[in-house]
């Protein structure tokens, strides 16, 4: 099962789900003037709003933070699908096939790559 992924991709994921929550947040403020009325509403709808471009602000840094990272990271081939991926740390994933890829020696036999197949 390919639960895991590279740390990158896990950065980037957080910023998709703040950009994607803030809007959500948004949206369902601005609903709040149906629902609340005119007076009421817009205080609601402001206050979600806030929310809402707090939400998108965090997610621009860790966007940011993402791509300041990946521009310092090394590139390596993988040994098990041959695809360039790039490291973050002592271990990682692949980003393309998942496989634990790690420059220390003490995780290298552990590092086994992850298949699909349950283990028999």
């Amino acid at each position: 099962m390919k639960l895991k992924s590279a740390k990158i991709n896990e950065f980037r994921t957080w910023g998709l789900l703040l950009t994607m929550g803030g809007l959500g947040l948004m949206i369902l403020g601005t609903g709040g003037i149906v629902v609340f009325g005119q007076n009421a509403g817009k205080i609601v709808a402001g206050i979600f709003l806030v929310i809402g471009t707090i939400a998108m602000v965090a997610s621009l840094f860790v966007y940011f933070w993402a791509g300041m990272m990946s521009t310092n990271t090394m590139s390596i081939e993988c040994p098990e699908c041959g695809k360039r991926t790039k490291m973050i740390g002592k271990t990682d994933r692949c980003m393309f096939c998942h496989t634990i890829l790690t420059f220390d020696p003490q995780y290298a036999e552990q590092s086994q790559p992850i298949t699909d197949a349950p283990n028999s």
